[in-house]
């Protein structure tokens, strides 16, 4: 099923036609829970992984993650809520009974700390194909970007998970590995479920604040919340377009290489849609509630960053081969 984004509540470029200029297109994803393949776009999904390479493994040993849990308990967790939702009558609160709560392993209880200092296997969390995302980036001669991250916090990524980007041609992979490692104790908020992609392209703004001055400051004063909560950046998952730098100010993202700017890659997202507003809710969950995580539209993929942020990956526009940077916002 598709998944449209509603019209912008005013065309801001008749307002103001310098931010023109500093359009950029952007494809939001839209996962929805699905079983998606290897030959899939997707977030969550099994990856075509080459069965003659290695699987990128966290061999830093400085996970930071106070109570990490076993991956069975967390699938456990999850397959109850996810039973739940789905006799849940659309628009309502989750109705869960009294034996699936009961049922619920408790995600409080921390498996072992050593757990976390031994190598972690990294675990997929989006694959896109160059057909179902215009415009992918990517090296000369690949269509297929596959992400992956150790399910585990490190310090110094700002409590957040490491990433690990690869980019290939789909063709080259001839035999597919069938059972990849899987890591046993996680932080469950960096689980993605599995999700089919409903890719839509949106016209998106900067963040206000990198606007040049005397735009920013007209911007500011007819309506900043409108143009920052409605106009300027898209909620979701999505590929391309700008960063969103609401919870810190605005920092330079330079590649630690070479010293570029670099560009925006993915932004990884807890919720579909701010819970307030609902701007950026496609017309098609109209009705949905308010952020629940794990809830099939507003939650699909069940990650969450930090207490209800975004992860914002970024890549150098000199070569792939330089080191990626990421930003929790």
């Amino acid at each position: 099923m598709t998944r449209t984004t509603p019209p912008r509540p005013v065309d801001v470029t008749a307002l103001f036609p310098g931010l023109r200029a500093y359009a950029k297109t952007a494809t939001r994803l839209h996962p929805r829970p699905g079983r998606p393949g290897v030959t899939d776009s997707s977030v969550g999904g099994p990856l075509l992984w080459p069965a003659g390479e290695p699987w990128p493994m966290c061999t830093d040993g400085r996970h930071d993650t106070e109570t990490p849990q076993y991956l069975h308990d967390v699938r456990r967790w999850r397959e109850l809520l996810a039973a739940a939702w789905a006799r849940t009558p659309r628009g309502e609160q989750l109705r869960i009974t009294d034996e699936e709560r009961a049922a619920l392993p408790d995600l409080d209880v921390a498996a072992p700390q050593q757990l976390t200092r031994e190598p972690i296997a990294m675990i997929p969390v989006a694959q896109l194909y160059r057909r179902d995302v215009p415009g992918l980036p990517g090296p000369e001669g690949t269509d297929l970007l596959q992400v992956l991250w150790c399910p585990l916090d490190h310090e110094d990524l700002e409590y957040c998970p490491r990433v690990h980007l690869r980019w290939r041609r789909a063709g080259a992979v001839t035999e597919v590995l069938a059972a990849p490692p899987q890591p046993l104790v996680v932080h469950d908020d960096y689980l993605p479920e599995p999700c089919v992609l409903h890719p839509e392209q949106v016209r998106e703004f900067p963040y206000v604040d990198l606007l040049p001055g005397d735009l920013a400051e007209r911007v500011c004063a007819w309506d900043d919340g409108l143009y920052s909560f409605a106009l300027s950046i898209a909620d979701g998952w999505k590929v391309g377009g700008h960063a969103d730098w609401s919870l810190n100010d605005p920092r330079p993202m330079d590649c630690e290489q070479c010293g570029a700017a670099m560009r925006l890659l993915l932004c990884a997202a807890g919720a579909e849609w701010d819970h307030e507003t609902f701007s950026w809710r496609p017309v098609e969950d109209a009705g949905e509630p308010a952020y629940s995580s794990l809830h099939p539209a507003s939650g699909p993929t069940g990650v969450v960053i930090g207490r209800g942020y975004s992860l914002w990956i970024f890549t150098c526009p000199v070569s792939y081969s330089h080191p990626h940077r990421t930003a929790m916002q």
